[in-house]
């Protein structure tokens, strides 16, 4: 090989590690692991605004990139477990939820007490109520003559390949009670660890506008400045239960 053709074959040699890392990623991202950031408060506390966490999308069946297979889940998803699935609704958005129930089983919910197949099931670690009883927001009812509401809902069954999701912020949570179950190929993966926080709500970043050039410097310095405070230290790398 002359002296000419190594730089050639060297370029070439990169491409091709280059190629095989962003598809590495790829196989990663849509199969194995994915990173996904909270928007909402429907998860408090067990999940807080600015949480970024990583979902395990191996456990319930791998979905591999550009040919659609899936592969055999390790097991299916049960009660407790905190979900990422497409909201069934749009078939688009992701959303976070715990299973609190699966296919057939029947759900209760008796002044905030939730009751799956008769028995009551205890409120998650760090789950929470903003309000009292007396502030029902009622919702579709899914009987003829339903009286569902927030508060007070079912006897429901759930479907055959169906799963029962709420936020562990039962009072301020758009969940199953409002929209229904969650279908199983709808599920991604389940949520496994926070391994970034950030708290903007005490010292929140200031708006970037097009129409203001310098507003992206002066947002930048801002966060480097409050960057200890904004940082929630306690949170990096906890398990999430």
């Amino acid at each position: 090989m002359s002296d000419k053709e190594q730089p050639s074959g060297g370029i070439i040699d990169n491409l091709k590690q280059v190629i095989l890392a962003v598809v590495m990623a790829l196989i990663i991202k849509t199969s194995i692991v994915e990173a996904y950031k909270i928007p909402s408060a429907s998860m408090e506390d067990t999940l807080l605004v600015g949480d970024f966490l990583l979902a395990n999308k191996f456990i319930y069946g791998a979905r591999l990139p550009l040919v659609g297979w899936q592969l055999p889940a390790i097991r299916e998803p049960e009660p407790g477990d905190i979900i990422i699935f497409i909201y069934p609704i749009d078939g688009q958005t992701k959303y976070i939820k715990r299973c609190v129930a699966g296919p057939l089983d029947t759900v209760l919910i008796k002044d905030k007490i939730l009751y799956v197949n008769g028995n009551m099931i205890p409120n998650p670690e760090f789950s929470k109520f903003d309000h009292d009883s007396n502030g029902n927001l009622i919702i579709l009812p899914r009987r003829k003559g339903g009286l569902d509401s927030r508060d007070n809902f079912g006897p429901y069954v759930v479907p055959a390949n169906s799963f029962f999701a709420m936020g562990d912020n039962r009072d301020n949570s758009s969940d199953s009670r409002f929209w229904g179950p969650v279908p199983r190929q709808n599920i991604l993966g389940e949520a496994m660890m926070v391994h970034w926080s950030w708290d903007d709500s005490k010292y929140p970043s200031p708006e970037v506008s097009v129409e203001d050039p310098l507003s992206v410097p002066r947002s930048f310095i801002h966060d480097i400045l409050y960057f200890p405070k904004k940082v929630r230290w306690n949170r990096l790398f906890r398990v999430i239960s």
